[in-house]
């Protein structure tokens, strides 16, 4: 009998092959549609995965343009069924309006259940303290609110918007098991892969998959460019009060309370992220679309330019001195190219 001849591969289509099979964190040249079409389809997997794999997995959802994102890649998922995951708000009572609004309209828009819980029923029923003073947030305790969600409407899959901050590392897993409350606080397990789901979920755990894991600032923006997604508008220049603070630019809100000698002035600004107003920082810039926001992006300096999403950069710690409420200043928070993103919210500890 005779052999069956193997014809040989060409270099340059063996090249190609490579090129096109490799993953898109891995330095090759790729077009943007190539770039975010490997990224969609990498997202899209994770979310099948976790329709599939799960009984009752929900989609955390804050208005902002990560959550956006993953709720328009849910709906191409499954298309043309309507997205199998409810979304799930966490409303700290202190949301711009701007996000509120848009939340509802997007929500009608993909025809999806919205679940919504309140951080002040966390604070009404003793589960959490709120802090009193000028620089207080609830942002931080948001988290009690969510783990009593999660636990109160049986979910075992939380999917979240996590992804890399700019320089892409390598391939991170799509899945990591959830914290969980115990007597001595918060638990972290370790990470686990996406094929291994089955084997990582626990009775009265949920399991938390990052399906934008491996997606930067500028991919997102790139994406939301891309497929034309809405967004609140705060994500891009209006203008509004804003006030300065530790270098930064908070807005003028109900929430926020003014110290002496600053004053709110109307300015051109927008915003990174469309958090709690009470640490969520603007800056000014005239990118009015998302593709002005690419551009801006593409030639920006370091991962806190243009500008940092909270007002931490600066301020890490919040002091009294003389009866005055002054703002400290810790030494590696300022560096050569300007302040890094530290998270302004203060934890609880």
């Amino acid at each position: 009998m005779a052999a069956c001849a193997i014809p040989r591969t060409t270099p340059r289509f063996r090249d190609q092959r490579v090129r096109r099979h490799r993953h898109p964190s891995i330095n090759v040249r790729l077009s943007v549609s190539s770039h975010l079409q490997l990224l969609e389809g990498e997202a899209i997997y994770v979310l099948r995965e976790v329709a599939a794999q799960f009984e009752r997995p929900v989609l955390l959802f804050s208005g902002g343009k990560d959550s956006v994102v993953i709720a328009w890649l849910a709906r191409k998922a499954f298309a043309p069924a309507r997205n199998p995951f409810p979304l799930l708000h966490i409303d700290t009572g202190h949301n711009f309006p701007e996000t509120l609004r848009f939340r509802d309209e997007f929500v009608a828009r993909m025809e999806s259940t919205l679940l919504v819980r309140l951080v002040q029923d966390s604070i009404d029923l003793g589960r959490v303290r709120e802090e009193t003073g000028p620089a207080t947030s609830r942002n931080a305790l948001q988290t009690v609110t969510l783990l009593h969600a999660i636990k109160e409407l049986g979910f075992d899959a939380a999917i979240g918007g996590a992804r890399v901050m700019r320089k892409r590392p390598a391939p991170r897993s799509a899945c990591s098991r959830i914290a969980t409350r115990s007597a001595s606080g918060i638990e972290e397990s370790a990470p686990g892969a996406l094929e291994s789901l089955q084997r990582t979920k626990d009775r009265g755990r949920a399991l938390p998959c990052l399906s934008l894991s491996n997606w930067t600032e500028l991919d997102v923006w790139q994406y939301l460019e891309s497929e034309n997604i809405p967004l609140p508008n705060l994500y891009f220049a209006h203008r509004r009060p804003v006030f300065e603070r530790a270098g930064m630019l908070l807005a003028a809100t109900p929430y926020v309370e003014l110290l002496p000698g600053e004053v709110a002035s109307e300015r051109t600004v927008r915003f990174r992220t469309v958090g709690d107003a009470t640490c969520t920082a603007a800056f000014e810039s005239g990118a009015a679309t998302p593709a002005d926001i690419v551009r801006e992006l593409a030639v920006a300096r370091s991962p806190s330019a243009p500008g940092a999403s909270t007002i931490s950069a600066r301020t890490r710690r919040w002091k009294t001195a003389n009866g005055k409420a002054t703002f400290e200043r810790p030494p590696s928070a300022v560096g050569r190219n300007g302040p890094a993103p530290v998270h302004h919210c203060r934890q609880r500890r």
